[in-house]
Order: structure tokens, then sequence, then C-alpha cells
């Protein structure tokens, strides 16, 4: 390339190094090849140092750039409390739709009174309507269901209670006043304790009254202090309880009474103890189900004034009022 470099019009292909690397080509070679030979070509095809081929079905994800996960969710402030909040009113709708169509059906099919449950050759006729599934909203149904369980093995033990009594004055022991008293109370206290704490409490799941839970709590705290009382059974008082199952281990009683007057005792106990849980239970759903005592005046001073005999009370004092100021003019001086 030297004359080349010296002379920039000389001949290229009059080059030295042109020359002799066409004078060294194999020419034989050249002249056999075949472009269309399948052998030539895929010789011809292939790179001389191909890249390894990448391996699909291994599992390894060394040489795999890092997946970023991405959230699908930005977190929202309070948005749970809210999601909650809109199932609470979701379920809070649909069962005021279900008592409104409940509602509908009655007007049409009168409720008519079905408790106490009584034959229809009885005289007397059922007091009160009452259906959980219709009055009650589902969350209290079973709270209420309990209540009215309570209420029937209240009127089991005061019956039991009764009986034990019986059978002791029967069987010749000086058990006279104590069975008098248990008479008593079984009469006494299981009509009461329906009318006095267990349609109250009903009524204010109902209607969600705050009269009707003060009034539960008011009257079951007696109901609480009676049962205690019942448990402790002081003598002559009615109730065999652990002082009369402790008299009865005297010489006087025989086995069968001492065992009589321990179980009544165990039961006492365990009532007193289900009354206290149950009305710990009503008040903590009291505390959320809004009522409060300044709403409970408001309904007591709404039932006052929608009172007939308030209303006609109301209206006499007020003419006495007018006709009294038209006779008795006040003095100008």
């Amino acid at each position: 390339m030297s004359n080349y470099d010296d002379n920039p019009f000389a001949d290229p292909f009059n080059d030295g190094s042109v020359t002799q690397a066409t004078s060294e080509t194999d020419k034989t070679t050249m002249d056999d090849y075949n472009p269309f030979d399948s052998n030539n070509s895929s010789a011809m095809m292939q790179p001389s140092n191909p890249p390894p081929p990448f391996d699909y079905g291994s599992g390894s994800t060394n040489n795999a750039p890092p997946v970023v996960p991405v959230e699908s969710k930005t977190s929202i402030p309070g948005h749970e409390e809210l999601l909650r909040r809109q199932e609470e009113l979701e379920r809070k709708a649909e069962e005021l739709q279900r008592r409104e169509e409940a509602i509908a059906q009655s007007a049409y099919n009168a409720r008519e009174n079905n408790w106490p449950p009584l034959p229809s050759w009885f005289p007397a006729k059922p007091c009160f309507y009452q259906d959980f599934s219709v009055d009650i909203p589902n969350e209290f149904q079973n709270t209420v269901k309990m209540l009215y369980y309570l209420w029937i093995t209240y009127s089991a033990v005061l019956f039991l209670n009764f009986l034990v009594s019986l059978i002791i004055f029967v069987s010749g022991h000086n058990y006279g006043e104590q069975f008098g008293m248990s008479l008593l109370w079984m009469l006494m206290f299981t009509p009461c304790s329906v009318v006095c704490w267990y349609r109250p409490v009903y009524n204010a799941f109902r209607t969600d009254s705050s009269i009707n839970f003060f009034l539960f709590f008011f009257i079951m705290f007696f109901q609480v202090m009676t049962s205690i009382v019942m448990t402790v059974g002081l003598e002559k008082s009615g109730f065999n309880g652990w002082i009369s199952a402790f008299t009865m281990g005297t010489d006087l009683f025989g086995v069968g009474y001492r065992i009589l007057g321990y179980i009544m005792a165990v039961i006492f106990t365990a009532f007193a103890a289900l009354s206290a849980i149950l009305l710990k239970r009503v008040h903590t759903l009291y505390r959320t189900t809004g009522a409060s005592f300044e709403k409970a005046q408001a309904e007591f001073a709404s039932g006052v004034m929608k009172n007939p005999m308030a209303q006609q009370a109301a209206s006499q004092a007020a003419s006495a009022a007018v006709q009294s100021t038209i006779n008795n003019p006040p003095s100008r001086y």
C-alpha cells in the first residue's frame, strides 16, 4: 500500500496486498461452491461464536430482573371504619325494610295477642303479642330470648321451692309458715315478673324505648337482690336456701329432706348468678342503642301529654284559669 499512499490516482487493484489475497484464494473451492446446497447454506448462516441458548425451563431467577410488587390500593386513614359503618347501615336498612314488610302484612292480618299460649276453650284469653322475629331486631333476638328463658326458669324455681316446702310440710314437720310463704311468693312473683321486668325489656328492644330500659334496670336490680335473699334462705322466709338446708341437717329431718334442701340452695345460687349476668349484658347493649336519661325524660313527657286523662286534666286546669281571670279581673290601680 505504499505505492497507493504515494500516488492517490493509482489503480487500487494493482496494490500488492490485494493481488496477494486474490492469488491465494482457493479457486477450486470457489468453483465448487453451490449457494443452494443446504449444507453450505447452514454453514454460512451459522455464526462462528453463537450465544448460549436461554433456559426457559429452569426455575432459576438469578439472571431475571427483580419484580417490584405493585400495591393494588393506597391505604386511606379511616377507610376500614367507613366500610364497617356502611355495612352496619346497610344491615339496619335491610332490617327496617323487613320490619316494614311485616307491618304491612299485619295491616291486613291484625296482630292478635298470642301470649300466654292458652287453648281456645280456656275462659281467659292471651294478654300480649309476642313474636321475636317480627318485633325484635336480629342483633338483639338472642338476648331477649335468654331473658324469656330466664323468666321461665324463675317460674320453675318458685314452683320447685313451693313443692319442696309442701313435701316437708306434709311429712309432718313444723314447716307451715315456710310452706305458706313459698305459696305466696309463687303466686305473686310469677305474674309480677312478667309485667314488671320481662315485658319492659321486650318493649325496650322492640321500640328502642329509653324509659322501658330504665324501668327494666330498676326492677331487675331488685330482682337480683331478691335472688340473693332466696339463696341465703332465712328461716320462715319461704325460700329454701342455704340456711334452711343447714337447718335440715339436724336430727329432725331425714337424709332425703337434707338433699332436697341443698338442691334448692344450689338452684337459687345459679339463678341469682344468671340474673346478674343477663342484667349486665342488657346494660352493655343499652349503651350501644343510643338511649339516654334525657331521651327517657322526653318519652315520659310525650307519653303524659298523649294520655287522654292528662289532656283532660290540663284542659280543665286551663279553663279554670281563664274563668278565674274573667271573674276576677286584675285591678288597674
